[in-house]
Order: C-alpha cells, then structure tokens, then sequence
C-alpha cells in the first residue's frame, strides 16, 4: 500500500467541496437523481483530439473514444459509476476520453442496464457480453477501468474471465479501479471508522443502492461483490482509492486478499480525498496525479510483452 500526502493545494478544495456536499449527505439516492448525477461527471474537460462514435460491441450499447493518438492494437473498456442505479456512458465520456487519450487506447464505454429496472445480474451480464464483443472484434490487447460500482463490475469481470476455462480466453493485459465497490454485504470497518470523514456517502445511501440493484439476492454472490470471489489467476490490478471514503475497506480488504492469492496488485491511498476524485480534474492536484499514475500503469500494461491469452487456465479447475 501506498499513502499518498494531501497536498496544501488542495485542502482549500477539499474544504469548500465538503461544505457545499454537507447538507445533503445522507440523503437517498434513486433513478430520480439520474439527471443531477450525469450533469455532475459531464461536467469534467474533454480531452483534446478524442472522436466520439455510438457504437454496439457484444450486443451492448454504447460509444467508442477513438484519441487521435491511440495505437491500433491498444483497447480500452471503460465501466462507469454511480451504485448500480445512477450513471451513463454518455455522461461518462469526457472523463473516460481523459484515460483513454493518455492511455494513446481506442475505448468502448458500456450503456449497461440499471436498477431498479434492471436489477442483477444484469449490469455484470452486459459487462461480460461488452468484453467478449470486443474480443470478438479482433481486440487482444484491452485494458479495464472502472469507477465506484463500475470498479466492483471491473472487478467481477477479471474473476469471470479468469474462472473461464474455455480455450484462448482473453484475458485483460491489466485493469486499474477507483474507489471501487467490491462487497454489497457492507462489512467493511470503514464504514465506522470513516463515517464522519466521507463527506458524501453513508452506510444508508449504499445500503438503498446495494437493494435496488440486488432485490433480495446474496450480497456476497461472487459476481456482485468480487471481494468474495476467487482471486486467482486475474491480471495486474491497480486500486487508487480515497483515506476519506465509507469504501476505503472495500480497497483495502481486496488489495489484501488478490495479493495472497498471487495477484500483482499496486493500492494507492490518497489522504484527504472523497470518492472518485479522480473525476475532479482541474479542482483537485490529487486527481491530475491519481489518473496520470493510473494512465501510466495501464499504458505499461499494453506494451508489455504478449500474456493475457489463456488456453487453458491451469488455476482452474485442474
């Protein structure tokens, strides 16, 4: 693990941003809040010389982010926020162009399906279908990166993909996570421990989201909750997760467990910062530091020599 110092530059931010977001922690959050929340992520800068095409992939919807610098053989999967309820691709463009022009990746960003409408598996079964599309277009070289819940279905799908025995199974060349969610069940000792410092969740709005999308199934089902899932044989794995977050445990917990099973794993804690900071580019230093080190990581990944072909996992089923 890694702590990252708050810098001094951003403790004014960090200040106005938690008393702006005060009055209003706690209160629940459902498919009424869809509009706020996408305004609030689309507000991030769009990244220079990035095209944007709607597009279909695995029979999912969504849009392709084609930077002008990409490489052909670089391919992104980009998998948006917002507890499984709020969030959209569109929304998610300008902040996923980010990553991706930094990354040099052409990158596909689902439209999955939302609870309460849709509730799980859907969401991680149109994640699943998006990857082997890509796959099925020709992609060899991908890379997943995800947000929140979108870092928990990240997540999900590298223990999907790793538990496939099926011959010539892709797997990802790496993945990197923000402050992602990785138990519905809630048992994470954050929860106490951060309670007052997380200056927008609380164990309630989770608790609103984690029923509206499980809708009496078992939060501790592998595929909606990948801390309970098994962790061998995933590619590297990169977690930058805020110390001020009700979530800091999901990261800590799930860093702890891939690494004893084998995975290479890098968990950056970055003091003073709230959930996904990263998509506060230009408000926070920490933020243009945080997706500049995830970018790095992932760009590493994608030249790296040829790995992420499995043609039969020997970790499974031998």
């Amino acid at each position: 693990m890694t702590i990252q110092p708050l810098s001094p530059d951003d403790a004014p931010a960090v200040a106005a941003m938690r008393e702006a977001a005060s009055a209003h922690k706690g209160e629940p959050l459902g498919p009424e809040a869809r509009p706020m929340f996408d305004a609030m992520i689309a507000a991030t800068a769009a990244a220079a010389d990035v095209q944007v095409e709607a597009a279909t992939v695995g029979g999912i919807a969504g849009f392709w982010l084609r930077p002008a610098n990409a490489r052909a053989d670089a391919h992104m999967l980009y998998i948006h926020g917002g507890g499984y309820v709020l969030g959209s691709a569109e929304a998610f463009l300008h902040f996923a162009g980010q990553i991706a022009a930094r990354v040099g990746a052409n990158a596909f960003v689902p439209e999955y399906r939302l609870a309460p409408e849709h509730p799980f598996p859907a969401a991680i079964d149109d994640v699943v279908a998006a990857y082997r599309g890509l796959v099925a277009e020709g992609a060899e070289r991908i890379v997943v990166v995800g947000d929140s819940a979108g870092g928990g279905l990240t997540l999900s799908l590298l223990s999907i993909l790793a538990s496939d025995n099926t011959k010539g199974t892709v797997l990802p060349a790496g993945a990197a996570v923000m402050s992602p969610w990785t138990d519905l069940a809630l048992t994470g000792e954050s929860f106490e421990t951060r309670a007052e410092a997380d200056p927008i969740f609380t164990r309630g709005v989770l608790q609103g989201f984690a029923d509206m999308y499980l809708q009496g199934e078992d939060p501790t089902n592998p595929r909606a909750s990948p801390l309970h899932a098994d962790l061998e044989g995933l590619p590297p794995v990169r977690i930058d997760v805020g110390d001020n977050e009700v979530l800091l445990a999901d990261s800590v917990r799930y860093a702890g467990r891939a690494r004893a099973a084998g995975v290479e794993i890098a968990l950056s804690v970055w003091e003073g910062m709230p959930h996904v900071f990263q998509s506060s580019l230009g408000q926070f230093v920490a933020a243009e530091q945080s997706v500049n080190a995830i970018s790095d990581f992932l760009r590493q990944r994608l030249v790296a020599p040829a790995d992420n072909v499995v043609l039969s996992n020997p970790l499974k089923g031998a």
